[in-house]
């Protein structure tokens, strides 16, 4: 929402918007309290969300967290925590431009550097599937598609 009301203010200098250019406000408030209710439960639930995805995940694949013989459990549980954070940052503030350009992309070449984007498909899968367990649909229905952006760029 922070880089449409940009936009919006850049676009609109001069003269008023219109009720089309408007819309994306609207359609936040009404979602506003989903929204709310959404990060709330991420934030009350981040460690047990985390550890049911580290779990499912290994038994998918024991290995999953190892490169060679180091164990890489500890950086990946705190890459996903701060992937879990601003994605419900993003919810909150209906703003995945700012989770792009302020996490993913970097995060990315992170994780390209250390090969390890392999991963990324099956991490956000199963995120997806626990995040399911803490949140109402309509909750759910608003946050998934963030969990998606996060596997398609992270997994690239």
């Amino acid at each position: 929402m922070l880089s449409q009301l940009a936009r919006l203010s850049m676009e609109a200098d001069g003269r008023y918007a219109s009720a089309a250019e408007l819309q994306f406000l609207k359609d936040y408030f009404q979602s506003l309290n989903h929204r709310m209710s959404a990060y709330k439960k991420i934030q009350a639930s981040e460690k047990e969300i985390l550890r049911q995805v580290e779990t499912q995940m290994q038994s998918i694949d024991p290995n999953i967290f190892r490169r060679g013989s180091q164990d890489v459990t500890a950086k990946c549980r705190g890459d996903f925590a701060q992937v879990l954070r601003h994605s419900a940052a993003a919810l909150l503030i209906n703003d995945t431009e700012r989770l792009r350009d302020r996490l993913l992309l970097w995060l990315q070449t992170i994780l390209g550097a250390v090969q390890v984007k392999q991963t990324s498909p099956v991490t956000y899968d199963v995120m997806k599937k626990v995040i399911k367990q803490h949140l109402t649909a309509e909750e759910a229905s608003l946050f998934l598609p963030i969990l998606e952006i996060d596997r398609t760029i992270l997994g690239k």
